[in-house]
């Protein structure tokens, strides 16, 4: 006989009533393992229900109470039924009303919990105290492998709370400190953690003003780091100096998956510099250069390190100002290529002139997906063109 195991009643306007039914019903049941109840306005009374059952539920793995106006006294009642929960694995507190008291109540209960695996945080009022109270707890947690604290307001002192315990931290491995003005004073605290760290795989720094000199702190960490990881950079007032950091530790780098740099302002200089690093590059199989300020010369810079890179890449250049002529580098390129097997294009000028270059090289290309915009002659379709076809999608 099935059974429910998942219930999703996002957006439904239930209220603290519609969470108090919840939790009756869930003191005795034993199949769900998955509660969406995001943007519900539950609020600190919801999330006390919910907190009451949970102290002795054995069942529930995954809670998504995200947007729920959740407050530091919601915070304190769901982390008292964490310190003895032994079955929730996920908690999904983002877009709530949480600050530094709520992260204190939270980071207070980790400290024995042992089955909660991740932890978001993301879009609360969480300030550089609660962060060192979230630091604190990662110093012993052994259970806590991701951490999304974006767009909070946890500044440059709130990343070297959490550098400090990354340094130590064994178990760690998603780490989302995006959005919080950690600037590259705080960038630098992360990057000095990074080079010791053998378990962090990704870090999110978009949107964190960490500019060109934050860039050099974190390639130079680059050099020493062993363990393979996903960077992203986004939206960071990154220019052509930066790129030039990070193009100089690609060329030797064996860690670095993917990066992302997207709203930068790396331009074609920027472009050409992390081209020439991938000449030798073999281990980047993901960069993202959207909205970066890149015309068709920054392209044939692109197009001409593929023919030598010999790692199969997924290439993002959506956004940018790249016509017929950067279309026609790119296509005589895959005529032969053997690696690229992604290519974004989205956003860009290439016209029907750009899309006849690309579709012609496309014949004898066997590895390649294109995902690009032609505007001013189809401006509502995406078109997706693979090996067998070009097949168009109306947005």
């Amino acid at each position: 006989m099935q059974t429910l195991s998942t219930l999703n009643l996002c957006h439904n306007e239930i209220g603290a009533v519609g969470a108090q039914h919840l939790a009756n019903a869930l003191r005795n049941n034993k199949t769900l393992n998955t509660l969406n109840i995001e943007s519900n306005q539950i609020g600190d009374v919801g999330a006390q229900h919910l907190a009451d059952t949970l102290r002795n539920n054995k069942t529930l793995i995954t809670l998504n109470l995200w947007s729920n106006q959740i407050g530091d006294v919601g915070a304190q009642h769901l982390a008292d039924a964490l310190r003895n929960n032994t079955t929730l694995t996920s908690v999904d507190l983002g877009s709530n009303q949480i600050r530094d008291v709520g992260a204190q109540h939270l980071a207070d209960a980790l400290q024995n919990n042992t089955a909660l695996t991740t932890l978001n945080l993301r879009s609360n009022h969480i300030g550089h105290v609660g962060a060192q109270d979230l630091a604190n707890v990662l110093r012993n947690n052994k259970t806590l492998s991701t951490l999304n604290l974006y767009h909070n307001e946890i500044g440059a002192v709130g990343a070297q709370h959490l550098a400090n315990a990354l340094r130590n931290n064994k178990i760690l491995t998603t780490l989302d400190v995006g959005d919080n003005k950690i600037g590259y004073a705080g960038v630098q605290h992360l990057a000095d953690a990074l080079r010791n760290n053998t378990t962090l795989s990704t870090l999110n720094l978009d949107h964190d003003e960490i500019t060109d000199v934050g860039v050099q702190h974190l390639a130079n960490a680059l050099r020493n780091n062993k363990t393979p990881i996903t960077l992203s950079l986004a939206w960071n007032k990154i220019g052509a100096v930066g790129a030039q950091y990070l193009a100089d530790e690609l060329r030797d780098n064996k860690t670095l998956t993917t990066l992302h740099l997207s709203g930068n302002r790396i331009g074609d200089v920027g472009a050409q510099h992390l081209a020439d690093a991938l000449q030798n590059n073999t281990t980047l199989s993901t960069l993202n250069l959207d909205h970066d300020e890149i015309t068709d010369v920054g392209v044939q810079h692109l197009a001409n390190a593929l023919r030598n890179n010999k790692t199969p890449i997924t290439l993002s250049l959506a956004w940018n100002k790249i016509g017929a002529v950067g279309a026609q580098y790119l296509a005589d390129e895959l005529r032969d290529n053997k690696t690229l097997t992604t290519l974004h294009l989205s956003g860009n000028r290439i016209g029907d002139v750009g899309a006849q270059h690309l579709a012609d090289a496309l014949q004898n290309n066997t590895v390649i997906t294109i995902v690009f915009l032609i505007y001013f002659i189809y401006p509502f379709a995406l078109f997706l063109a693979d090996t067998y076809h070009i097949r168009s999608r109306v947005q």
